[in-house]
């Protein structure tokens, strides 16, 4: 008798170890962070969290890249849309290297076409910033003016100040996002033409493409980056059409038949007409602009440089 007390009595004991136990293991085993992807180096990413702490996320063959569409609707995308300079929402559970192996990867459509235009290096994006910056050193020389010539107005000084160090700190971040692509080698190209409305790869680049393939599997954390581009002959939603419609086929080709894994796939997406090679008042020049420039990326960091 004594024993089945001493027994009931530990029982409510038991019950919340093992309720704690079963807390603890569900803790571990999903976590998830939110930030800005800072790099991409193979098959994992970098993502600096809103504390300003880099976290590497390993991207697996399960790791689905969904942007939602209301309260029950996802839209799936490859993970080449997982490009530096997009905001992401990561959920997963760490390894035992403390790198967070992603279950799934969720970022807002808006923050895409910002990320995508920054990986474009649109022109008017670049003026703004030139703009904001002669417009800061601007206010540089009319605050040195004010503080030499009206000393006791102290406090108008500091607010200037202050607006100018939100400024400069905003320019400084921009900057950055702009040059994140500064940060890789470029250790091989190869560039597609197409014909006029045409989307498909044709023969003659399918061995420069399979090349370039073999040479990227010899690379240490390689990354495909895809970009494709269209002359101003039409509309400019038909050009976009189809400078997206060149660079999906041509990264389908890398997969499918160059066995590039789509982790290892950098595309940005469609280009349009930015970045014109040639005049389009001609027929070669409406040539040379239909195309598709695809390269190897290695990290400087990962390659010494």
């Amino acid at each position: 008798m004594k024993s089945n007390k001493v027994s009931t009595a530990a029982s409510p004991f038991l019950a919340v170890a093992v309720f704690l136990l079963l807390c603890g293991i569900a803790a571990a085993q999903s976590d998830q962070i939110k930030g800005v992807i800072n790099g991409r180096s193979g098959a994992t990413m970098t993502v600096q969290t809103q504390g300003s702490e880099n976290v590497t996320v390993v991207l697996t063959d399960s790791t689905q890249v969904v942007e939602p569409e209301g309260a029950f609707r996802k839209k799936h995308f490859s993970m080449t849309a997982l490009v530096p300079g997009l905001s992401v929402e990561v959920k997963g559970s760490y390894n035992a290297q403390n790198q967070l192996v992603a279950n799934t990867v969720t970022f807002h459509g808006s923050d895409l076409k910002t990320a995508q235009d920054i990986q474009a290096g649109l022109t008017p994006a670049e003026q703004q910033i030139q703009q904001d910056q002669k417009h800061m050193q601007a206010q540089e020389q009319q605050i040195q003016q004010q503080q030499a010539q009206l000393q006791a107005q102290q406090q108008v000084s500091a607010e200037h100040a202050a607006e100018l160090a939100a400024n400069k700190a905003a320019i400084e971040a921009a900057n950055k996002r702009f040059g994140e692509l500064g940060d890789y080698n470029i250790l091989g190209e190869v560039t597609v033409l197409f014909g006029n409305d045409k989307v498909i790869v044709e023969d003659q680049y399918k061995p420069q493409l399979l090349k370039l393939a073999q040479q990227a599997k010899g690379i240490t954390a390689y990354i495909i980056q895809v970009k494709g581009y269209a002359s101003k002959v039409g509309s400019a939603a038909l050009n976009e059409k189809l400078s997206t419609e060149r660079a999906e086929n041509v990264t389908a080709f890398l997969e499918q038949q160059g066995q590039i894994p789509l982790t290892n796939i950098l595309a940005p997406g469609a280009m349009g007409t930015s970045r014109q090679v040639a005049p389009d008042t001609t027929a070669e020049g409406q040539a040379d602009n239909r195309r598709v420039v695809v390269r190897i990326l290695q990290n400087k960091g990962i390659a010494g440089t």
